[in-house]
């Protein structure tokens, strides 16, 4: 039987998930970081990306747009900046927030904020790359 351990997603308005899924996989700074029952405790700064939770033969895909994860012994809980799940997404708006981003990122003038203009590129990426693998697959 695969263990399962419990997981908490918050933002500072609500809580995104709570529940007890066998695997998460999160994009932190090092790199995608898989967590399973069992884990070592760890600490990490997450990347805007994509978080994927598996809970019982099913994938919950979600759009981070970065924050921090605590695992323990307890479980995890991911303390996200932002989150959003597919039904949400509205692509027309994240390619406009994709093409701004990259004006930005393409023309830089001394008062570009060079991390948050990439850190909004990246966001605007992973949204588009789900609501598009969403709307191909059908779901």
């Amino acid at each position: 039987m695969v263990k399962t351990f419990h997981l908490e997603i918050v933002t500072p308005d609500r809580s995104v998930y709570s529940g007890d899924p066998y695997s998460l996989i999160v994009p932190a700074y090092e790199g995608m970081l898989g967590v399973m029952a069992g884990h070592a405790p760890l600490l990490c700064t997450l990347q805007p990306g994509l978080i994927t939770v598996r809970v019982e033969g099913k994938n919950l895909e979600l759009v981070l747009a970065g924050g921090f994860m605590e695992v323990s012994p307890k479980g995890a809980i991911i303390l996200a900046d932002a989150v959003e799940q597919v039904e949400d997404i509205d692509v027309d708006r994240a390619q406009k927030s994709l093409e701004r981003a990259k004006q930005r990122l393409a023309k830089p003038d001394a008062s570009l904020d060079y991390a948050r203009a990439e850190a909004a590129r990246a966001r605007a990426e992973s949204r588009m790359r789900l609501a598009l693998r969403r709307k191909s697959s059908g779901q």
